[in-house]
C-alpha cells in the first residue's frame, strides 16, 4: 500500500469514528436508560373482567367435517347466490387437560368457504367448567404454522441464494431488527416510556446494525447512516406535529380499546406516533443507501463538487418517484378493507377520509414521504463532503523554496536555452527525441492516461 493510500485510509478512519462514535454512544444510552425492567409491573393484573378466567387455546385435528346450512347460525352472513354452506367440525383434542377427547364445534360460513378437511389442525378456544360441569370448546382459528414456515422459508432462501453473503448478513440483521422490537420497542411502551424516544432509539439501533451487516463497515455506509438517522428525526417531528394536529387518538376498533384497558400506562396516541417512525425506516434506509452509493459511483468519473451533486440528485429524483409510489401503494393495500367503505357507505370521500380510522393511515404515508424525500438530498450533500474533502487531502503537497529547506516539488518546464550554445541539459533533451526513423515508422505506443479515482483509492475496500 502507497503513501498516499494509507493517508487517504487513515483519513476516512478518522470521519467515520468522528460521525459514529456519538451517534453510537447516543443511541446505547438511550438503549440503558429506557430498557424496560418490569413490565409486569405495567400490566392490569385483574384481567377477568376483559377476559374469560383460565382461557387456552390447545391445537385440535380435524376428524369429520359436516356441512350444515348456515341460517340461524352466529356469523351468518346473507349470500346473494343463495344458502351459504356452514360446517359442523368433530375434532380431537391434542393437547392440554382434555388431551383425547372428541368435541364439535362449528364453522361460519367464511371459515367453511376457506377450507377444512380431514387431518387438518385448528386451534380451540378451551373454557373451563364449573365444579361439576365440563369444559366446552369453541372454534378459534386454523393453524398456520406449516404456511408461516414455509413461506418464510421461500423468502430466506430466496434472499440468500440471489445476493449470497450479503442477503445472509440481511436476514441477520432482520432478526436483530425482530429482537428490538419484540424486547425493547413493546415493552418499552407498554411501560409508559416516552414514544418519540423509544421509537428513535430503538430504530437507530436497528439501522446500526441492519446497514453495516448488509452493506459493509465503510464511509459509503455511514454517509447512507447519516441520512437515515436525519430521515428518522424529522419523521418524528411530523409524526408529533400530525398526530396532535390531526387530534389522534389511536382507538379506532375493538383491540384498541382493550390494549389501553390492559396496560393502563400505555398512551394508544404514542403507538400513532411510534408507528409513523418505524413506518418510514424501510423506505429511509433503502433511498440512502442507493443514493450514497450513486455519489461515490459519480466521483470516479467527475469529482466537481457542484457537477457531482446534481448527476446524484437526477438519480435520486427517478428513486424518489418510484418511492412515492412504494409508499402509497403499500399503504393501499394494507388498508384495502377500510378503504372499501367509500364504496359501502356511499359518502363523499372528503367525508370518509376524515375519518380517524382513514386519517391515521393518510397521515402515516404522507409523513414517512416527506422524511424520505427530505432525506434524499441530505445524503447527497453529506457524500459530496466526503468526497471533496477527501480530494483535498490527496492532493501533492507544494514545494517549499524557504532556504535551507529541500525541494519536495521539480517543476517541468525546463527553461528556455541560449542560442547556439548546446548545454548537458540541451544533449539529453535530444537524446530523449525519437530518431526520423522511428518517426516514420512504427506508431508510438498509446498514451497512458491517468485513471479517475475511484471510491476504492479513497477509502479501500469494503469489509
Amino acid at each position: 500500500m502507497g503513501v498516499a493510500a494509507a493517508r487517504r485510509q487513515r483519513r476516512a478512519l478518522r470521519l467515520m469514528i468522528i460521525i459514529l462514535v456519538p451517534l453510537a454512544a447516543a443511541t446505547a444510552i438511550g438503549l440503558y436508560a429506557l430498557w424496560p425492567r418490569d413490565v409486569s409491573a405495567h400490566l392490569q393484573e385483574n384481567a377477568s373482567q376483559y377476559s374469560v378466567p383460565g382461557l387456552t387455546l390447545p391445537t385440535g385435528e380435524i376428524t369429520k367435517v359436516q356441512p350444515i346450512s348456515c341460517s340461524g347460525q352466529v356469523g351468518y352472513i346473507p349470500d346473494t347466490a343463495g344458502d351459504g354452506k356452514c360446517a359442523k367440525l368433530t375434532v380431537r383434542v391434542l393437547e392440554g387437560p382434555g388431551e383425547g377427547q372428541l368435541t364439535r364445534v362449528t364453522l361460519t360460513q367464511a371459515q367453511f368457504a376457506s377450507g377444512a378437511t380431514v387431518g387438518q389442525k385448528v386451534k380451540l378456544a378451551r373454557v373451563p367448567g364449573g365444579s361439576r360441569a365440563q369444559a366446552s370448546y369453541e372454534f378459534s382459528d386454523f393453524e398456520r404454522t406449516v404456511p408461516l414456515f414455509a413461506f418464510g422459508l421461500l423468502f430466506a432462501l430466496a434472499v440468500i441464494v440471489v445476493a449470497r453473503w450479503r442477503g445472509l448478513a440481511a436476514m441477520v440483521g432482520l432478526g436483530f431488527a425482530g429482537f428490538v422490537l419484540i424486547r425493547f420497542m413493546f415493552p418499552a411502551l407498554v411501560s409508559g416510556e416516552n414514544p418519540i424516544l423509544v421509537a428513535l432509539v430503538g430504530s437507530s439501533a436497528i439501522v446500526f446494525v441492519v446497514l453495516y451487516a448488509a452493506h459493509g463497515f465503510s464511509t459509503r455506509t455511514t454517509t447512507a447512516l447519516v441520512g437515515t438517522l436525519f430521515g428518522l428525526l424529522l419523521t418524528a417531528a411530523l409524526g408529533w406535529v400530525a398526530t396532535r394536529w390531526g387530534h389522534l387518538t389511536g382507538v379506532v376498533t375493538e383491540d384498541d380499546y382493550l390494549l389501553a384497558a390492559s396496560a393502563p400506562d400505555l398512551r394508544l396516541a404514542a403507538v400513532v406516533m411510534s408507528g409513523m417512525i418505524v413506518a418510514g425506516l424501510g423506505v429511509l434506509n433503502d433511498v440512502t443507501v442507493t443514493q450514497a452509493s450513486a455519489v461515490w459511483e459519480l466521483a470516479a468519473a467527475d469529482r466537481e463538487p457542484r457537477k457531482l451533486f446534481s448527476r446524484a440528485m437526477r438519480i435520486g429524483r427517478d428513486h424518489i418517484a418510484s418511492s412515492v409510489y412504494t409508499i402509497a401503494f403499500a399503504t393501499a393495500g394494507a388498508g384495502l378493507s377500510t378503504l372499501l367503505l367509500i364504496t359501502v357507505y356511499r359518502r363523499p370521500l372528503g367525508e370518509v377520509a376524515q375519518t380517524e380510522a382513514l386519517s391515521e393511515e393518510i397521515l402515516r404515508t404522507l409523513v414517512g414521504a416527506i422524511g424520505l424525500v427530505l432525506a434524499m438530498p441530505l445524503t447527497t450533500m453529506i457524500g459530496v463532503a466526503v468526497v471533496r474533502a477527501s480530494r483535498h487531502a490527496d492532493q501533492p503537497d507544494q514545494a517549499d523554496t524557504r532556504p535551507g529547506r529541500p525541494v519536495t516539488e521539480v517543476s517541468t518546464v525546463a527553461p528556455r536555452p541560449t542560442p547556439g550554445v548546446r548545454t548537458a541539459r540541451t544533449r539529453t533533451q535530444e537524446a530523449a527525441l525519437p530518431r526520423p526513423s522511428e518517426r516514420a515508422g512504427a506508431p508510438r505506443p498509446p498514451k497512458q492516461r491517468k485513471s479517475a479515482m475511484t471510491f476504492d483509492d479513497l477509502f479501500g475496500d469494503d469489509l
